[in-house]
């Protein structure tokens, strides 16, 4: 299980994706929403992303399954997991 923590070191990198998230969170360039919305609506996309994976993948094959869902945090190993590559 997770511990409460109450600071993120931001990295070049982690700074970078969070730069990219705003974008995508903004109602417009010159919003600035904060960073708990930031990581709110990411975590609301990877929850709601496992469970489109889950409610497809025994619809489809696993490579169509693969070809429109994979990304870099979810993974299809074919049809026994879903592991998350950050950690």
């Amino acid at each position: 299980m997770a511990t409460d923590r109450t600071s993120l070191k931001l990295t070049d990198e982690r700074k970078r994706l969070f730069d990219q998230a705003e974008e995508i969170v903004a109602a417009n360039p010159s919003d600035d929403p904060p960073r708990s919305d930031v990581i709110d609506a990411a975590l609301t996309h990877l929850i709601e992303s496992h469970e489109n994976l889950e409610q497809v993948r025994d619809e489809y094959s696993p490579q169509t399954v693969k070809d429109c869902l994979n990304t870099s945090v979810i993974g299809l190993r074919y049809r026994t997991s879903i592991e998350s590559r950050w950690r």
